[in-house]
């Protein structure tokens, strides 16, 4: 039987999760789990008004979350998370509740939710977290052309990094792996895909190594 193993990927809106994640799909027979957006039915609204339905959107992702965390956990193998139950509190959560969308009635709900969750969940074995530049991020959200994303205002997107930064700069559930996605092109250039392989393997190798697709 293949050895259990769990990898996360974090980064900011536009930081390279979902290509990160195709090219270890890719690359290793590996399950893979996506972020919810499309099926979150709050999200249009939340966009438009962030403090009537920011609240109920969060909640949403949470216990989504929560659910996608457990599915993970009882499958077999390497299995990779786009974006974690981790990021939805400690980042977007946090964020909405610091901007005073989320109010402070909510946020105890919220955030005991939350709490709850963590005593029950293992977290990954391995967190990689892809660090981008704003100006890139930026870029990258404009030519993905998602129609939600494309008034996201650049104070909520620095905010958000520093949020960030401050979480995974104090991450001790688990092994950390920091890529900077602005100079690895693990899309299309072979030298930086050979690079990426070889620093997760380092960390997880005897899984990955047992799960890698033959050619």
């Amino acid at each position: 039987m293949a050895e259990r193993k769990f990898i996360a990927i974090a980064g900011n809106i536009g930081s390279g999760k979902s290509s990160l994640l195709d090219f270890l799909t890719s690359t290793y027979d590996v399950s893979p789990f996506y972020e919810p957006n499309d099926a979150n039915p709050y999200l249009q609204d939340f966009y438009q008004d962030m403090r009537r339905w920011a609240f109920q959107s969060q909640l949403f992702f949470l216990s989504s979350k929560f659910r996608i965390h457990q599915e993970a956990d009882r499958t077999p193998g390497v299995v990779i998370q786009d974006r974690t139950i981790f990021e939805d509190a400690e980042i977007f959560a946090t964020a909405l509740h610091q901007m005073r969308k989320i109010d402070q009635r909510d946020w105890h709900t919220y955030w005991a939710f939350y709490q709850t969750i963590l005593a029950v969940i293992k977290p990954p074995d391995l967190m990689i977290y892809l660090r981008c530049p704003m100006r890139t991020l930026r870029q990258r959200i404009r030519l993905r052309g998602r129609p939600m994303e494309q008034d996201i205002p650049l104070s909520y997107l620095k905010r958000l990094e520093r949020l960030y930064e401050a979480w995974i700069g104090n991450y001790t559930l688990g092994d950390v792996l920091v890529l900077d996605t602005d100079r690895l092109d693990f899309v299309s250039d072979l030298v930086d895909r050979q690079d990426v392989r070889a620093r997760i393997e380092a960390l997880l190798p005897a899984a990955l190594r047992r799960s890698g697709k033959r050619r």
